[in-house]
């Protein structure tokens, strides 16, 4: 399955199942819906799934997207008010070094990372930031339920992801992939569909719900540590030194962003 065409599935397998049974969520605008699923399926998955085809290891991939973390950061302090720490900029300042190493490693060594993938994973952090901010500003408008938010918004994305898939696939590869799906397929599909987007993101959405962005958004650092081994264990990738490095900068960046308080205090 091409990304685009597995983003698809993915959200109509989120979203078609449940819309007779789970209602619309309360106190939320249709344009806010349509603005997060847009920007978290086409934007964030669109891009992530399309730079991975274009070269970008998916260990490397869960390091890169994690720059969502400080992107938020900046977002809310710009758009929300809310102000990050003294630590959580040396934090930030730490990480986007490291990620100037991953940069600059790309196409060297056994990962082969190419750059037009990493700048489309840095594209989908910045996504990610930006649905980050969206559920915060959700959150505002009154309570939701977030499993009700997750299914709701995923229907937005199908269609744009659909047609990007038949425009950049052609309309022959579509059919093709879809008449060839088999049980291996229908499992990714319902792992990214059930797991991922409606339990991992419910509870993120839940996370954001009732903590500031720049509180919640550095939690995710321990996917590129599960990225990066899973990679190493299941796929055979094996970073190079500089990747490695510009790894565990990012790793400390966060690290301070998360812990710098409580190591001042």
């Amino acid at each position: 399955l091409s990304p685009l065409l597995l983003c698809a599935l993915r959200f109509a397998a989120a979203s078609l199942p449940f819309l007779l049974f789970v209602r619309p969520p309360k106190n939320l605008s249709w344009g806010l819906l349509a603005a997060y699923g847009l920007v978290q399926g086409v934007g964030q998955f669109g891009l992530l799934f399309t730079g991975m085809k274009l070269g970008m290891p998916a260990g490397m991939a869960s390091v890169v997207l994690q720059t969502q973390a400080f992107i938020t950061m900046l977002m809310a302090a710009a758009l929300l008010g809310e102000k990050p720490q003294r630590w959580q900029w040396i934090g930030l300042t730490v990480a986007i070094a490291g990620l100037v190493l991953i940069g600059a490693a790309h196409g060297d060594g056994a990962s082969q990372m190419t750059l037009l993938g990493f700048l489309f994973t840095v594209g989908a952090a910045a996504m990610w930031a930006s649905s980050n901010l969206l559920t915060r500003m959700a959150a505002k408008q009154g309570p939701y339920e977030p499993v009700s938010f997750i299914v709701w918004t995923s229907v937005f994305p199908m269609l744009p992801l659909l047609l990007l898939s038949l425009w950049v696939d052609g309309v022959d590869s579509v059919t093709s992939q879809l008449q060839s799906i088999g049980w291996s397929e229908l499992g990714v599909i319902a792992y990214l569909a059930f797991l991922s987007t409606l339990l991992g993101y419910g509870l993120w959405t839940r996370l954001l719900q009732r903590y500031a962005a720049s509180t919640v958004a550095p939690l995710s650092l321990l996917v590129p540590v599960i990225g990066l081994l899973s990679a190493m264990l299941l796929l055979g990738e094996a970073p190079n030194g500089l990747q490695w490095l510009g790894t565990l900068g990012v790793l400390l960046g966060m690290v301070v962003n998360q812990f710098g308080g409580k190591w001042r205090r």
